[in-house]
């Protein structure tokens, strides 16, 4: 235990609140503490953090904390937890053992609770963490909305087909919580931007105009090695940091190409933030050649211990149903602390899907027989259909 370490404390309030999304442009939002996002939970690796959450709702609600490794009694989900009720008050209290971007949210009745706003970052910081100029959290989100800006109910087989098909892929796209948000930089700056994909369904195909940055991090915090690209796909659920350097003079926005994850929706390009640009100032930004070093945890041609198969199959209740191993719900054979697992997880339906583990990081050993680019710790995969 570092001796360094300490306990932070935070108090979280859902409720629901109306919320500027845009001048003139207002939705009743649920989320914590009266604003979207909710407020950044912030410690140093090693900390223990205690979140006491009050629910103000007037439904049940839990915090699922996406990405850190805790306790399966405090990962906040209906598998390990009674459902906070309305006037209710739980404490979650977990060790931040790894350094990295990770996110809450609400893990009752999701697709209600999360599209209304009920999420917030989490910053994990630690002492080899890079020099930068600054940082930013960017939060992506969309939102459903009528033209009275109310959220829609699918009511129709169809929508309500497609939607539990393609997951509820909103019309309004929100960066922390605004649809124009406006961003000042300084010219010879490099900063930190984490980006957290908050949505339930949008792939976000981050593109900066062109402009090329390096990935820095992933969702288990630092990569080995900065990877300098000018696009990187961040699927629901899942973080990148990256380093982005302005130069005096320059313009660009922040935007999301077209990705085609082969739903029934085309894809379509997103223009989000523009940038404004004060003055130039001097940096002390120092991004190093190493990050860390991530050992293998094992080789291409490991053994496999089970096969976690994907796939879409008829419902009488929705019409359709995601299957893990041909079932809604898997009760699967335990895994014993210390044991290493090699998993082919296979997905058979006809569109990409994110794979997503609660409490662990793992590694990408191959996808379709090659080696990932980076090596990375991850806790959300995007699977690409076989």
């Amino acid at each position: 235990m570092n001796p360094l370490s300490k306990t932070v404390v935070y108090d979280l309030e859902a409720s629901e609140f109306p919320w500027e999304i845009a001048p003139g442009k207002s939705i009743q939002a649920w989320g914590f503490n009266n604003q979207l996002p909710g407020p950044v939970l912030r410690a140093n690796a090693g900390d223990t953090m205690l979140i006491r959450l009050t629910n103000h709702l007037n439904e049940p609600t839990m915090i699922h904390w996406h990405g850190i490794c805790l306790p399966a009694s405090m990962d906040g989900t209906d598998a390990v937890q009674k459902p906070i009720e309305p006037g209710e008050v739980f404490e979650y209290r977990f060790v931040v053992k790894d350094a990295g971007t990770f996110w809450y949210h609400a893990h009752a009745n999701e697709t209600v609770q999360m599209e209304r706003g009920m999420y917030g970052a989490i910053i994990v910081d630690g002492e080899s963490d890079p020099v930068v100029d600054g940082e930013r959290i960017f939060m992506i989100d969309d939102m459903k909305l009528d033209e009275h800006n109310e959220f829609t109910k699918p009511s129709w087989f169809m929508p309500r087909l497609v939607e539990r098909h393609d997951g509820r892929q909103g019309n309004t796209l929100l960066l922390n919580g605004k649809e124009d948000l406006i961003i000042d930089v300084n010219g010879g700056q490099t900063e930190r931007w984490r980006f957290i994909n908050s949505s339930s369904a949008r792939y976000f195909h981050l593109h900066l105009g062109g402009k090329s940055f390096k990935i820095i991090a992933s969702d288990g915090g630092l990569l080995e090695h900065p990877l300098t690209v000018t696009e990187a796909l961040i699927t629901p659920g899942e973080r990148i940091d990256i380093a982005v350097t302005f130069t005096e003079g320059e313009s660009f926005v922040i935007e999301s190409l077209a990705y085609n994850r082969m739903t029934f929706l085309n894809p379509n390009a997103k223009h989000l933030q523009p940038l404004e640009r004060a003055k130039t100032r001097l940096t002390k930004a120092f991004i190093p050649d190493t990050l860390r070093t991530i050992e293998p945890l094992a080789l291409q041609d490991a053994a496999i211990n089970r096969t976690v198969k994907l796939s879409v199959g008829p419902s009488l209740k929705d019409g359709l149903s995601f299957l893990v191993n041909g079932k809604t719900h898997v009760d699967d054979k335990p895994v014993m602390v210390g044991e290493l697992q090699v998993w082919e997880v296979v997905n058979s339906s006809l569109m990409d899907h994110p794979f997503h583990l609660h409490g662990f990081f793992f590694q990408v050993i191959e996808e379709n027989g090659k080696a990932p680019a980076y090596r990375a710790w991850k806790d959300t995969y995007n699977l690409t259909p076989e």
